[in-house]
């Protein structure tokens, strides 16, 4: 349904309708002082944000009886389809206009073939992919067009519960859709949705298609990337979450330069200072901060005089309240730079200077430690991982398709955590428990949930 616009007319005394300038909203109120009005804002930003349409390919998971010949020719089961084409929409945020580059998420351009990108000005352009990062999801895409606005960074350590925040985007496909809202929460963290989590909460509308889309404050400028809403029903329900501008940042800069996220290494894990333990290492209530579990011999963490016990209250000056502010500073950190590390040990302050090295990736094939997992790249879960320091095992790095590991059901990113009953932390304990067995039993832990895997 089309819709229908009115127009009011007011005649006085038989003389002609006031002009429609006349007949408009006011803008000011009785006293000449101006209505509160978003839109004048909105004209300078509304531009720099994009609709992006992809499409591609991905392939479909079946049963390996279906690879089976004997088992399609007895049940007369036609060869299936490999893969099939799917179509996405979302929203991304123009953050450099000399260059073309765009910020969106990850879940909107993964696997795509094609990536679209549909201006304000109706104006369409192919974008390249210059890098993606799925744990913080994060994309950069790029496009050659003139003319285009960039939206100015603010400084998202300064967001306050109860700032007023605008999301745009285009929900449902719905180009150019502007809502308003407040910072409802900062710090959001251990929901599940990324590997490095410290999301804006914002009760601002945002709904399917809003992925990508621009945060701002009501400068204009860009707070944060809205990537997730929390509901039951799919729709909005007053709870969105944003990935934070200077995280945004830090992530853009290295997706730009090396089309990836080159996550350094600490070397120490570390866990949340519950109310017992700020009362055994005798600290204040309220005590902010990670305290150190563990340690890895000649690590950078080891090199500074990191030790286990520490509680770390501040990366680079930066307040740390948890393990998982620590993971994510840590993990933003690029290989090469110094931290200043301050901890508290026996209830004094303490400085120590580390220094960010490259991770230390183990890895095997499947095939060197049992036929069974041929196909299969297994190694150690690196600090790169969002499982890392969450739990043990060993991680599937990468499966050939079709190979025999593919065909159990082994897929990318599973972290096996037993084998044939054996709890296994290591490379070298995962070879002790499949040995030369003619059959293997896999517990694995595949994202929030877990599963057993028969290989025969």
């Amino acid at each position: 349904m089309k819709p229908v616009l009115l127009v009011l007319a007011i005649c006085l005394g038989g003389s002609a309708a006031l002009p429609l300038a006349q007949a408009a909203l006011p803008t000011h109120d009785s006293q000449g002082t101006a209505l509160p009005s978003l839109a004048p804002m909105l004209e300078n930003v509304v531009p720099g944000v994009v609709n992006i349409a992809t499409s591609g390919r991905v392939q479909i998971e079946q049963s390996p009886l279906f690879d089976d010949p004997f088992f399609r020719r007895f049940f007369d089961i036609p060869q299936q389809p490999r893969e099939k084409r799917f179509s996405s929409l979302g929203s991304g945020v123009i953050i450099d206009a000399a260059k073309g580059l765009i910020i969106t998420n990850h879940h909107v351009i993964d696997k795509a073939d094609t990536i679209t990108v549909m201006l304000n000005d109706g104006r369409h352009f192919k974008a390249k992919l210059l890098g993606s990062d799925p744990e913080t999801d994060v994309a950069l895409i790029k496009i050659h067009a003139e003319k285009l606005t960039a939206l100015p960074f603010a400084d998202s350590d300064k967001l306050r519960v109860g700032d007023f925040v605008v999301a745009i985007g285009s929900p449902f496909g719905l180009r150019q859709t502007v809502t308003s809202g407040i910072v409802s929460a900062l710090g959001r963290s251990g929901l599940g949705i990324e590997g490095y989590e410290n999301f804006i909460q914002t009760d601002a509308s945002i709904n399917p298609g809003n992925s990508g889309g621009a945060l701002v404050n009501l400068r204009g400028e860009l707070v944060g990337i809205n990537t997730a809403i929390y509901s039951q029903s799919g729709g909005n329900i007053g709870i969105g979450f944003a990935i934070p501008i200077n995280m945004v940042r830090e992530v853009s800069a290295q997706l730009s330069e090396h089309g990836q996220v080159r996550r350094g290494r600490l070397g120490a894990e570390a866990q949340d200072l519950t109310p017992e333990l700020i009362q055994a290492f005798g600290l204040q209530n309220g005590t902010g901060g990670a305290v150190i579990t563990q340690v890895t011999p000649d690590s950078p963490a080891d090199k500074a005089g990191l030790k286990s016990g520490d509680i770390v209250v501040e990366i680079n000056a930066k307040p740390i309240r948890d393990a998982g502010d620590l993971r994510n500073a840590v993990g933003l950190l690029r290989i090469g730079q110094k931290v200043e590390l301050t901890i508290v040990r026996d209830g004094k302050r303490k400085n120590l200077e580390a220094q960010i090295e490259e991770p230390k990736h183990v890895k095997t094939t499947g095939k060197a430690l049992n036929p069974h997992l041929q196909g299969a790249t297994l190694g150690e879960i690196s600090e790169d991982s969002p499982f890392y320091g969450q739990i043990e095992g060993v991680m599937v790095l990468a499966v050939e398709h079709g190979s025999p590991a593919w065909r159990a059901g082994l897929r990318k990113n599973d972290v096996i955590t037993s084998a044939n009953r054996k709890n296994v932390h290591n490379l070298e304990e995962l070879r002790d428990a499949v040995g030369k067995t003619s059959s293997l039993l896999l517990n694995i832990r595949r994202g929030d949930s877990a599963l057993f895997l028969y290989l025969q």
